[in-house]
């Protein structure tokens, strides 16, 4: 790529934005075998900067690499498009509802530091890896992690509530529960978050398409795989199935490895 671009896209970024030979080489791994160099390493300081870096992906058609600690296992934040590093600047413990027992973080944020946070509370996030004391919750989220707790206390995908994030067109979406009221609001207009409402509805009503996920998705009684898309567990709500609970896309964002959208909380 054109160097001039990445120096432009530089000075555009409160954070930092590197492309030298040393800092490539750094970011060409994470915790497995694989190496790919990558085009450059961002530091976003904000979500203004993380829009800036979809809008030059965008118009360069180069990808975006979301990654948290890098202790994946399998090179999933590693490849040739632009590394986007949330260590340095998302890492806040935005709020905690003691009642509800739900907490909001940034993907930045450790997995012990959280319950370093949440124990004074008798709380904790129950997903536990071997690599707790480092790796990210934005990670986890992407990787839908479990660990050795996850049989009692579920994996990370059962823990997402809620997920505030950046589409690829720079715009924002939160996604959560809705009801089969909102479901139908949001598949209005023209907005890339109307047509993904609007595309999975088309898809996921098919008899077909269902009979065709239920029969090849790994069985149920299989708690935590990563084999894709968790496309059947859409199917578990009262849009699609004849389950009571409410259509929440967190589900399919959980274990997409950052390929869906950008998270910021």
């Amino acid at each position: 790529m054109n160097k001039n671009l990445l120096k432009d896209l530089s000075v555009a970024l409160k954070g930092e934005l590197l492309f030298d030979e040393l800092s490539k080489a750094i970011y060409a791994t994470d915790a497995s075998v694989y190496r790919k160099l990558p085009t450059a390493v961002a530091y976003p300081k904000n979500e203004e900067d993380l829009k800036k870096l979809l809008a030059f992906a965008n118009q360069n058609t180069i990808g975006l690499i979301p990654r948290a600690a890098g202790t994946s296992l399998a090179g999933q934040c590693v490849g040739e498009g632009i590394v986007v590093d949330v260590s340095r600047h998302f890492t806040k413990i935005v709020s905690l509802d003691k009642d509800k027992k739900q907490v909001t973080v940034q993907p930045g944020v450790v997995r012990d530091e959280l319950n370093q946070y949440l124990k004074p509370f008798g709380l904790f996030f129950g997903p536990n890896t071997s690599t707790s004391n480092r790796c990210m919750i934005g990670g986890m989220v992407g990787n839908n992690s479990s660990g050795t707790t996850s049989i009692q206390y579920g994996v990370t995908r059962d823990k997402v509530l809620a997920m505030r994030c950046i589409l690829s067109d720079g715009n924002d979406a939160f996604f959560s529960s809705i009801s089969k009221k909102e479901f139908e609001e949001k598949k209005k207009g023209d907005s890339l978050e109307a047509k993904i409402y609007t595309k999975l509805f088309e898809e996921l009503s098919n008899p077909e398409i269902q009979n065709n996920i239920k029969a090849e998705f790994p069985k149920p009684s299989i708690h935590r795989r990563n084999t894709g898309y968790a496309v059947d567990e859409l199917l578990k709500n009262n849009i699609f199935g004849e389950d009571e609970t409410e259509f929440n896309l967190c589900k399919l964002l959980s274990g997409s490895e950052g390929t869906l959208a950008f998270s910021t909380e």
